[in-house]
């Protein structure tokens, strides 16, 4: 419940202005020379291109090990304009986070989780969750990263704070309901019961790939995929129960 539909991004990107002074820009500039490859004049598609060429590369590379020039040559922009949009290499990075969070945040939104019964509505959340981060494994590279980053740039962020407020409350509404209604027991701290949900969930795109050599076992079949699905689901489920 972390772990790439393209939102704006919320730095420095969105702000209407500057959107405004970077089309003006891109106009200036093929006016006044040779247009580059793909140059647009749609500044929002420009940095949605950034951000999805800049995602792999930093979830693949990491912040150290990304470069801009790899990312620009593989987008309809440049150096400059990428440092323009974003500031810096580091800008970039940030934002490319923010989108990350965004985006899963927002698809799980769209769960419609309150109008569940709270089991269900568990279930959903859980089986949502590992189908997301098994789906998106940039994403839980990319968190890996941070990780190591010791959370630098998230703690930056107050876009990233503020993006998992709703998440938190979503959990927190669900298992109230379950206790309520007598399903689920009365001890249970939400942030930890989605500390938990992310742990398992998490590991399990992470960690496949080394605990499948160790174990000797494929993870990625369709029927382990599905079965390790269930497991996951069932164990949340039966943590909650009374």
């Amino acid at each position: 419940m972390n772990e790439p539909v393209q939102p704006r991004p919320s730095a420095r990107p969105a702000d209407k202005r500057r959107r405004g002074r970077a089309g003006h820009e891109e106009s200036t500039l093929a006016a006044g020379a040779p247009p580059e490859r793909g140059r647009t004049n749609d500044p929002d598609r420009t940095m949605a291109n950034i951000l999805e060429v800049a995602t792999a590369e930093f979830a693949d590379k990491g912040l150290a090990g990304a470069r801009i020039d790899e990312i620009a040559a593989l987008t309809s922009t440049s150096k400059r304009m990428i440092y323009y949009y974003f500031g810096s290499k580091e800008g970039l990075y940030l934002a490319v986070l923010e989108e990350a969070y965004r985006r899963i945040r927002r698809i799980e939104a769209e769960l419609r989780l309150g109008d569940l019964p709270p089991e269900q509505a568990l279930r959903t959340l859980v089986g949502f969750t590992v189908d997301y981060q098994l789906a998106n494994p940039d994403f839980i590279r990319l968190v890996m990263n941070e990780n190591i980053h010791r959370g630098e740039f998230i703690t930056r962020s107050t876009t990233i704070q503020q993006l998992n407020v709703p998440v938190i409350n979503a959990v927190r509404d669900v298992y109230q309901r379950g206790v309520e209604a007598g399903v689920f027991r009365p001890d249970v701290d939400p942030v930890d019961l989605h500390m938990s949900i992310s742990a398992l969930c998490f590991f399990n795109v992470a960690n496949r790939h080394t605990f499948g050599a160790i174990f000797k076992r494929s993870l990625d079949t369709p029927a382990a995929t599905a079965q390790r699905r269930e497991s996951i689901i069932e164990m949340i489920v039966r943590f909650l129960r009374p």
